[in-house]
């Protein structure tokens, strides 16, 4: 491999040598490659860096690229076709986004997939696997749970019963993550751990055959890798009615989304707040906050007001569900000229048709400059110009807000300096995100922080924040005030941290009440909501038909007779669908059909008496 004319980042670099050693036969006791980059950081050149110097030694023959979404599998594909990192890296490999068609590869140097197309067609791709010597590149892996002695099939781990086969029969791994953490704590596949006393197990990156790549924020900030992040906390008031329905129900509120701690209203403020008045508000301080940078990037550059032209900066808002962003993208084009409006927001959800033209639109041409989305872009996304992003979603788990800000935090080369450069994110000012962020700056400080016990604080360590216990009825709400925060750089981190102590255990049977009762919450809340928008007839029994598709995506597991895992499963589905969407499962269902008959002939005998 020449040397690159373009630079490459440290962590490349680190992957660009150990290549090279295993080529010579001076590392034949790897087999497993782990890089754990942070999101933004530059990970996707990473298989092209392998693959382009392993298949010349003649250590592999071809490079097998598993991705978890279609959007990524298109970006595998321009990474290794990209020309100014063939010319650096002196190769002219090329790969091909697959589908399940036979010889995916079509005589290429491999292919890219999806988690989907393997779970799918799992002989196909171990027959690929096992053919010929291959690099098998898994990317994010942290969406892959480890898989436990006799656990149960599920939906939850369908992704990692059919990856695993390829993983055991491919010659050698480089598996690909932003975070070494999951949302639900369990294990990641395939990945060694170390178990230490009085703590979660973490990563065991000193276990034999694996070689471990690294690379913080802080070490990317250092580099220029990656932009600062400015966050814009609005503050608001929120007001609902509990219970689920709005039948003589009490009002709560108004509450403030702000606090010290979560405290039970933290979750129903934010719900509301979401779908109601205050997301309007928080939408348009980010619509003004990208006008106003477009409009000075064009000045500098002396460009006319209509002109298209790259790297004026862009807009990216993700939302709590589908209707929640088509509303969104209708709030935005309100406040646009009509052919401005069309030319400029669009709209990327999974109901959409064209969803993956619009996301292909924003990532690569001048206009749109404003994409409305869910889930569809807040990983991987790999659009530069992505200057704000309106981060109006419920969940709050760090991984999901780490990749979502990622998002932001690319360098646009056309965007000018990088020191006038920087992320802005706008989100609401609740405690939960507020503890995200004082997390993310904490770690990137380590060097001045005091010990433990001088902490100021440090006995005031907020506790776990209550879940609601049944659906709200979104009232109204309104912002605040506005405030900004910048997320300061601070030295280099350990690639694994150790894990905070966990709280004592609850029972078995406590955990799944717990669970059952948040999945029961969300299913009401999806219900009433619908409602609300008219979206479905009223009537107080749309929570009744929500349950019974949940049921059928569940495999017709009661949720009385589901485990803990099929629980969390089950909400981690409803945190990024509508069962809505899915109500076609119900169409010519006998055993629905009967229950129901059942349920309301109760209903009708109970208010006769």
């Amino acid at each position: 491999m020449s040397a690159p004319s373009r630079p490459l980042r440290s962590h490349q670099r680190s992957l660009a040598e150990l290549v090279a050693a295993l080529a010579r036969g001076e590392a034949g006791g790897v087999s497993d490659i782990l890089a754990a980059v942070t999101p933004g950081g530059g990970k996707s050149l990473l298989p092209v860096i392998a693959a382009a110097r392993l298949m010349a030694a003649g250590v592999v023959e071809r490079v097998v690229w598993v991705v978890p979404r279609d959007s990524l599998r298109l970006q595998a594909e321009e990474a290794f076709a990209d020309p100014l990192w063939r010319a650096a890296l002196g190769h002219a490999l090329s790969v091909r986004a697959a589908d399940n068609s036979p010889d995916p590869a079509r005589g290429l140097a491999g292919y890219v997939t999806t988690y989907q197309a393997v779970a799918a067609a799992p002989a196909l791709h171990l027959a690929e696997i096992t053919r010929r010597r291959t690099l098998l590149v898994v990317d994010e892996i942290h969406h892959l749970p480890a898989l436990a002695e006799g656990d149960p099939a599920s939906e939850a781990t369908a992704w990692s019963r059919a990856l695993a086969p390829l993983l055991r029969h491919a010659s050698l791994r480089l598996l690909l993550s932003g975070t070494l953490e999951r949302a639900d704590g369990r294990r990641i596949l395939w990945l060694p751990y170390r178990d230490e006393p009085g703590r979660a197990p973490v990563p065991d990156i000193a276990a034999p055959g694996w070689a471990v790549i690294g690379y913080s924020r802080a070490q990317a900030l250092a580099e220029r890798a990656v932009l600062p992040v400015n966050f814009g906390a609005l503050d608001g008031e929120a007001s609902w009615l509990e219970g689920g329905r709005a039948d003589g129900q009490a009002r709560v509120g108004p509450h403030r989304l702000s606090g010290p701690v979560p405290g039970p209203t933290t979750r129903p403020a934010l719900f509301t707040a979401l779908r109601t008045g205050f997301a309007r508000d928080l939408l348009h301080e980010a619509f003004l906050a990208t006008r106003r940078l477009r409009a000075a990037r064009r000045l500098a550059r002396g460009l006319p007001a209509a002109e298209p032209a790259r790297g004026l900066g862009k807009l990216l808002v993700v939302a709590p569900d589908q209707a929640s962003a088509q509303r969104y993208c209708a709030m935005l084009r309100g406040w646009m000229p009509g052919p401005q409006a069309e030319r400029d927001v669009r709209l990327a959800v999974s109901s959409e048709p064209d969803a993956a033209a619009a996301l292909a639109a924003f990532r690569l041409t001048p206009e749109p400059a404003v994409l409305v989305t869910v889930a569809m872009a807040y990983e991987g996304l790999d659009a530069p110009e992505v200057a704000v992003v309106a981060a109006l979603t419920h969940i709050r788990s760090r991984p999901w807000l780490e990749q979502m800000i990622a998002r932001a935090t690319r360098v646009d080369p056309q965007a000018g300096p990088y020191e006038d450069q920087h992320a802005l994110v706008f989100h609401p000012d609740d405690p939960l995100f507020a503890r995200f962020r004082d997390r993310i700056e904490a770690e990137q400080l380590t060097a001045l922080r005091r010990p433990k016990a001088e902490r100021p604080g440090a006995a005031r360590e907020p506790r776990p924040m209550p879940e609601t216990d049944e659906g709200i009825v979104p009232l109204e709400s309104n912002a605040l005030g506005l405030r900004y925060a910048m997320l300061r750089p601070g030295p280099a981190l350990a690639l694994v941290r150790p894990e905070a102590v966990p709280a004592p255990a609850l029972p078995p049977s406590a955990v799944e009440r717990h669970l059952r009762a948040r999945v029961a919450a969300m299913v009401t809340a999806q219900a009433v909501e619908d409602e609300a928008e008219l979206r479905a007839p009223a009537g107080g029994r749309l929570a009744h038909r929500y349950n019974a598709v949940l049921k059928r995506l569940s495999g017709n597991k009661a949720r009385a007779a589901m485990t803990a895992e099929d629980l969390e499963a089950a909400l981690a589905w409803l945190e990024r669908n509508r069962l809505g969407d899915h109500l076609h499962l119900l169409e010519g269902d006998a055993r629905y059909a009967w229950t129901a008959r059942r349920r309301w002939a109760g209903e009708r005998r109970t208010a006769a008496r």
